[in-house]
Order: C-alpha cells, then sequence, then structure tokens
C-alpha cells in the first residue's frame, strides 16, 4: 500500500515538473518578440536586420526613446488616447452593467429573446458596419470629432454584457430579495447588492476596453483627419518612411512606451481580471 501511495506521489511530482516547465517554455517563447522589441529600441537601426541577427546591441542607444517622444508631439497624441480611452471606459462602466442586470434578475416577456437578439449582434462583423456607420456619422457632422469613437460605448457592448450577466447569475437571488423586503428598488439593489459583488468582472471589463481603445488603430483612422487630433496608434504609423527609410529602433522605443499603460494596468489588475474570467462561466 506505502508503494501504491509513493508511486501516485512520484507520479504526480513527474507531472507537475514536466507542466510546469512546459508553461515556463510557453511563456519565454511568447515573450521573445517583446525581448526583441526591448533589443531593437536600444540598438542603432544598422544594426536591426543583420543576419544572423543580433540580439543584444553593441551599445546601449539611449537616446532613440527621446528622439522618439520627440520625433511626434508624443504628449499631445498621449492626451488624445487618454481622453478616449477613459471616456468609453466611463460609457461601458455605465452602460453594460445596467443592461446585465435587468436581462439576470429583472424577468419580462420576450427578456431571452432579446438577450439572443443582443448576443446575436456579436456574430455581425465589424467590417459590415463601418461604411454605414461613417454614412451616418457624416450625416450628423461627427467625422473628425471624438464622437464617434466614444459615443457607441455608451449603449453597451453585447460581449460586456453577455460577461456581466453570466456573473450576476452566480449571485443568490436570495440577496435581492432580501433588499427587496428592506424596501430597496431596483437601482437601489443594483448599486447596493450587485455593483459591490461585481467588481472581479468590471475589472475585467475595464481592462479590456482600456486595452481595446488604447490601441485601436482602425476606427480613429476613418474618422480622424486632423493631426492634432490623431492617437498613439496613428502617431505610430508616421515612423513608416520617415527620411525614406522606416527608423525601427525609434519605432520600437516609441511603441513600448505605448503599450507600457495597458501592461500596468493589466500588472495591477490582474488578480480581479483572472477571477471574473473563472466565475463567469459557472452559471448559465
Amino acid at each position: 500500500m506505502a508503494a501504491i501511495t509513493l508511486g501516485k506521489k512520484r507520479s504526480k511530482l513527474i507531472a507537475d515538473v514536466f507542466t510546469h516547465a512546459f508553461l515556463i517554455l510557453s511563456g519565454l517563447i511568447i515573450l521573445v518578440p517583446v525581448f526583441w522589441m526591448l533589443s531593437t529600441s536600444l540598438k542603432e537601426n544598422s544594426e536591426v536586420f543583420l543576419f544572423p541577427p543580433k540580439w543584444l546591441p553593441s551599445q546601449l542607444i539611449w537616446k532613440n526613446y527621446p528622439d522618439a517622444l520627440t520625433f511626434l508631439p508624443f504628449g499631445r497624441y498621449f492626451l488624445n488616447t487618454a481622453t478616449i480611452t477613459f471616456a468609453a471606459l466611463a460609457g461601458q462602466l455605465l452602460s453594460s452593467p445596467l443592461v446585465a442586470y435587468a436581462f439576470a434578475r429583472l424577468k419580462a416577456r420576450g427578456s431571452n429573446f432579446m438577450f439572443m437578439l443582443v448576443l446575436s449582434t456579436m456574430l455581425l462583423p465589424s467590417q459590415v458596419t463601418m461604411i454605414p456607420l461613417f454614412v451616418l456619422y457624416r450625416q450628423f457632422g461627427w467625422v473628425d470629432t471624438y464622437i464617434p469613437l466614444i459615443l457607441p460605448n455608451f449603449f453597451g457592448s453585447a460581449f460586456y454584457i453577455f460577461l456581466l450577466r453570466q456573473f450576476i447569475l452566480t449571485i443568490p437571488p436570495e440577496m435581492s430579495d432580501a433588499a427587496k423586503i428592506d424596501g430597496c428598488g431596483y437601482f437601489s439593489t443594483f448599486a447596493r447588492i450587485y455593483l459591490p459583488l461585481i467588481k472581479p468582472a468590471l475589472a475585467t471589463l475595464a481592462i479590456f476596453t482600456f486595452t481595446g481603445n488604447w490601441n485601436d488603430f482602425m476606427t480613429p483612422l476613418i474618422y480622424l483627419s486632423s493631426d492634432a487630433k490623431w492617437t498613439l496608434a496613428l502617431g505610430l504609423s508616421r515612423f513608416s518612411g520617415m527620411y525614406g527609410r522606416t527608423p525601427w529602433n525609434l519605432l520600437m522605443a516609441a511603441s513600448l512606451v505605448t503599450v507600457l499603460p495597458c501592461i500596468l494596468l493589466f500588472f495591477f489588475a490582474q488578480r480581479y481580471f483572472i477571477q471574473g474570467i473563472v466565475i463567469t462561466g459557472v452559471k448559465g
């Protein structure tokens, strides 16, 4: 019996070693492009395409960073991107939780059909609605403004509504019944009972919304024509063909600075993010 127990422990130990080794190797492979970007940002541009490739620069060129950030009006692009991102984030945090709460707890005739109708919009590629939306916003005179980039977020997102609804369904309905007995209405119940409990799902929503809008290239490219209103994603495209060639070292330096807020956000909110993703699929 002891030999069998020892054999099971040894098998589990070997399985854990191989699992962790595989995860570490996979993580290192995923980090290779990030390391290459960092290495390129500290090289002379002439060293970027050497063959065989040089993983480490022969000399650390730290001035690539100030050169990259002063070539563009980086401060203006950063402020534009932050304005769009935080406004869109506020819109999603105001709209999606309310709609998800209504679908999860307020039962009415046809609510399941309406929920399936909302989910069906996820099957429609964004490229299909790109031209009709542009024509509509142009008729409103909103082209070359931030309104087309911000306003749709105040009407919720099908994916975020689904995410939050599934999370709310994991909360015992007896809690809302108790709040109703104490005299709370629908909005009071949502604000006092559900909103504090769905923080992990809201953190997931915030991360997705922040990174999606911060890194968005296509939508600003369609609607913004004035250089003064450009975002960071559009500003990075100005490096292409600069002086007749692309300065990859400066482009990588600017790209690293651009993605830094997304990395920091995920680093500080990863606990809530993982918790929100895990709990969301428990109950349907």
